[in-house]
C-alpha cells in the first residue's frame, strides 16, 4: 500500500509534538509513562523552591520537585516531590527544605528510624532549616556587613548601567519576553492537544486505530468471500479473452455491407424488388385490373342470366353488358382511376 505525502507530513509532525512535549516535561522534571513515587510535604514558605529543584537524602539526590501548588490565601503550599530512585523512605522521616545562597534551594529528606515506609501520594512531615542558615549568618555578621556594602556598590553600577541603557532596547527586552511567554503558553496548549490526540481511550489517534482494526478484521472475516470475487473476476476475465471479438466484429460489418447493399438496390429501379417498390406501372396495372374485376362483378350483379342462362321456355336475353361499374349506393361508392 502506498502511502501519500500527505500522511507522511502529518505522521512526521505527530512525532515531532510528541517528542517536543516528552522534551519539555523532562526539562520541568516531570516523566510520562513513568512508576516513579510521588509523596506531598506541606509548607507554609517554600524559601524560591520551583519545579525540578532537587530532592537530596544524605548528600545523593533521588529525585526532584514535581509540582508546587497552593490555597488561595498562600498559607499552606503543598509541594509534590517525584522520587525517581528505588529507595525506602521511613515514614518518620523529615522533608526540610535547604536554601542556597549561591545555587537554588532543595530538599532534604532526613531519615527517620520507623519500620513502615512512605507509599505512593503519601504525605511526609516537613521542617525547616531557616532558623541554621540564620544562626550561621550572625556568626558571619561581619563578613556580611562588607557583603552588604558591596552589594550596595552594585546595585548603584546596575542602576546607573539601567539609566544608561536605551529606553526602546528596554521596551523591546520586555517585547521579547512577552513574546516568549506566548511562546510557552501555546506549547502548553499544544501539549495539552497533543495529550488529548495521544489518549488510549478517547484520542483521535486511538478511534483511528480502533477502526482501523475494525476494518482489517471485516477483511480477514470476508476473506474466503473476497478470494471468491477474484477468482469469478479471473474467469469471466479469462472467458472474454478466449472469445474471438475480432471475428464477430468482422462479421458484423459485412453482414452491415450487405445490408447497405441491399437497401441501396432497393432503392435504384435495377433488380425485381426495386421495380417492384419504385416503377408506377406495376400500381397502374393493378388499378386497372381492379376497375375491370369491379365492372365484372357489376354486370354478373344486374344481368346474372347473361352468365347463368336457364329458362324452361327459351327465352333469349337481349341486354347489352356494362361499360361502365354501377354506383353502390349502400356502401362508398366505387373510386375509378383513369389508367393510361
Amino acid at each position: 500500500m502506498k502511502i501519500s505525502n500527505e500522511t507522511k507530513v502529518g505522521a512526521i509532525a505527530i512525532f515531532s509534538l510528541a517528542l517536543l512535549l516528552l522534551g519539555f516535561n523532562f526539562l520541568k522534571g516531570k516523566k510520562l509513562w513513568s512508576n516513579d513515587t510521588v509523596i506531598y510535604g506541606n509548607y507554609n514558605n517554600v524559601q524560591g523552591l520551583q519545579n525540578s529543584n532537587p530532592v537530596v537524602i544524605n548528600g545523593m539526590q533521588v529525585g526532584t520537585v514535581y509540582t508546587i501548588s497552593s490555597s488561595k490565601d498562600l498559607r499552606q503550599i503543598i509541594v509534590a516531590m517525584n522520587i525517581t530512585n528505588d529507595v525506602n523512605i521511613p515514614a518518620n522521616s523529615i522533608a526540610s527544605i535547604k536554601p542556597n545562597l549561591l545555587g537554588t534551594p532543595s530538599i532534604e529528606i532526613e531519615l527517620g528510624n520507623a519500620t513502615t515506609f512512605l507509599k505512593n501520594k503519601d504525605s511526609i512531615p516537613t521542617g525547616n532549616q531557616a532558623g541554621m542558615v540564620n544562626e550561621i549568618l550572625k556568626k558571619v555578621d561581619p563578613v556580611l556587613l562588607e557583603m552588604k556594602n558591596a552589594l550596595g556598590s552594585v546595585d548603584t553600577l546596575l542602576g546607573s548601567f539601567n539609566n544608561i541603557v536605551d529606553p526602546n532596547a528596554k521596551n523591546n527586552i520586555a517585547v521579547a519576553l512577552a513574546n516568549l511567554n506566548k511562546i510557552t503558553a501555546s506549547l502548553l496548549s499544544s501539549g495539552a492537544s497533543l495529550n488529548a490526540i495521544l489518549n488510549n481511550q478517547t484520542g483521535a489517534l486511538a478511534k483511528t486505530l480502533n477502526n482501523a482494526n475494525s476494518i482489517t478484521g471485516n477483511f480477514a472475516t470476508n476473506n474466503e468471500k473476497i478470494n471468491g470475487v477474484f477468482t469469478n473476476l479471473d474467469k469471466t476475465t479469462t472467458k472474454l479473452a478466449a472469445l474471438d471479438l475480432q471475428h464477430t466484429l468482422d462479421t458484423l460489418n459485412n453482414t452491415i455491407s450487405s445490408l447497405q447493399k441491399l437497401v441501396g438496390s432497393i432503392e435504384s429501379n435495377n433488380g425485381t424488388v426495386g421495380k417492384l417498390l419504385n416503377d408506377p406501372t406495376l400500381y397502374k396495372n393493378f388499378a386497372s385490373t381492379g376497375n375491370k374485376l369491379n365492372l365484372l362483378l357489376d354486370d354478373v350483379r344486374t344481368n346474372p342470366r347473361r352468365y347463368i342462362n336457364i329458362s324452361l321456355f327459351g327465352k333469349k336475353h337481349n341486354k347489352n353488358p356494362l361499360l361502365l361499374p354501377v354506383p353502390d349506393t349502400i356502401n362508398s361508392p366505387y373510386f375509378v382511376e383513369e389508367t393510361k
